[in-house]
């Protein structure tokens, strides 16, 4: 096989030590050295240092956990770096220690085995950062509501049952009623508004429980916990506000996409970056996503065509603006879906909108172009004649006789 670099480097990252191989091949033979560095940064220096002596100009690495991202930002200005995903450089079985893990991953390098994990530019991956955390602080705030109407339910109170959203107007106001220690269903009544839909005895029915001094320490508690998140999603969105134009700009352009909304935009951006030429097509980027059927074949038959495993943070952000998508009314994607769940099922169909809108990203990052969005009747004009054919035969098995006539030019 042959050998593409002749002098590369292969790091076994871990929390507190990186074991380091330097692989050397001059006129057919090979020699490796080796040497363990602690993870600081004088260590890291020291790394950049002893690679430097031998004339290493590429180096690969595995993407364990965060512990590569530091040795990452010390190694980038001085050397060719290349991140392995885990799964794709495993060793041989009973083989591993970290020595030999460094020299498998220099040995792959070498003969051009190792195809390298994307890695966005700084600003993208501080914007990752901030969309990331936003996620997870979403996710707990619904978490502390969960907790929330679990106290409630504790104490008998079904407020759940008749106000939509416990932490918003009207929710607000019976729980800080309810802190302050009021327990009377008729004075908590006054605090919801008139346009809730439940009726005055079924609000009546939902407010009256038995609320202790205990139920209501946990209320305040879980309150206080919402109030902190909200207040840390919105410096978030402050922050991520203040990035500089080619990120402003790419987030109003893929705005104007159905389902899309400023935040999914944002993340979309966090997750594939601003330059599309990392990704030979929209094929390529598909596949890079997990949207598309998996490679699966032995013998000539297909076994799988499940989706692999992908970010969650990119996929399950596309999933959500499809379902949105869906519902603008007359519009190309509601048409889509609709479409396929005759024929492959619900979950399929979405699965199918989220990829066509990451193609639409594609296209729009890569040409600057707004959404252009093709109507629902786009399917029907792509292929007359087989919705004629179809419409045809449906009348036909209901008891029709049809004559087509090809109407005049206009």
């Amino acid at each position: 096989m042959d050998i593409l670099y002749q002098r590369c480097a292969g790091l076994d990252v871990h929390k507190r030590t990186v074991v380091a191989c330097v692989r050397l091949s001059q006129e057919g033979k090979v020699t490796q050295q080796t040497r363990t560095f602690a993870t600081h940064t004088v260590g890291l220096l020291e790394l950049a240092q002893w690679l430097s002596s031998f004339g290493v100009r590429e180096v690969a690495m595995e993407a364990t956990g965060v512990y590569w991202k530091p040795l990452w930002h010390v190694l980038e200005e001085h050397f060719e770096l290349v991140l392995a995903n885990a799964a794709h450089v495993k060793n041989v079985p009973g083989r591993k220690t970290d020595v030999n893990d460094a020299m498998w991953l220099a040995d792959l390098l070498a003969h051009g085995l190792i195809r390298p994990s994307f890695v966005p530019p700084a600003p993208v991956q501080e914007l990752r950062t901030l969309t990331r955390t936003r996620k997870q602080f979403v996710r707990e705030r619904a978490a502390q509501v969960q907790r929330l109407d679990k106290i409630l339910e504790d104490a008998n109170l079904k407020l759940s049952s008749v106000v939509s959203d416990l932490t918003g107007k009207s929710g607000r106001a019976v729980l800080q009623a309810l802190i302050d220690g009021c327990d009377d269903p008729q004075q908590l009544l006054a605090h919801i508004s008139p346009r809730v839909k439940a009726s005055r005895e079924e609000l009546l029915h939902a407010l009256h429980g038995c609320v202790g001094a205990h139920h209501r320490f946990m209320l305040k508690l879980h309150l206080q916990q919402i109030d902190a998140i909200d207040h840390a999603i919105a410096q978030i969105d402050q922050e991520a506000g203040f990035e500089p134009e080619p990120f402003r700009h790419a987030v109003a352009l893929l705005s104007t996409m159905p389902g899309l909304s400023l935040v999914s935009a944002q993340v979309l951006i966090a997750e594939i970056g601003l330059d599309m030429s990392r990704f030979a097509s929209a094929g390529h980027l598909r596949s890079w996503a997990c949207l598309c059927p998996r490679n699966d074949e032995s013998a000539g038959k297909r076994r799988s065509t499940r989706l692999r495993h992908g970010s969650q943070w990119l996929k399950t952000t596309l999933v959500q603006a499809a379902w949105a998508a869906v519902r603008v009314k007359d519009s190309y994607l509601q048409a889509q879906f609709h479409r396929l769940r005759a024929r492959r099922g619900v979950k399929k169909a979405i699965i199918a909108v989220a990829a066509s809108m990451l193609t639409a990203a594609w296209h729009m990052l890569k040409t600057g172009t707004p959404w252009h969005d093709l109507g629902a009747a786009h399917f029907d004009r792509a292929d007359g004649a087989k919705t004629a054919n179809r419409l045809l035969q449906r009348l036909q098995q209901i008891g029709y006789q049809v004559t087509i006539t090809t109407a005049p030019a206009s």
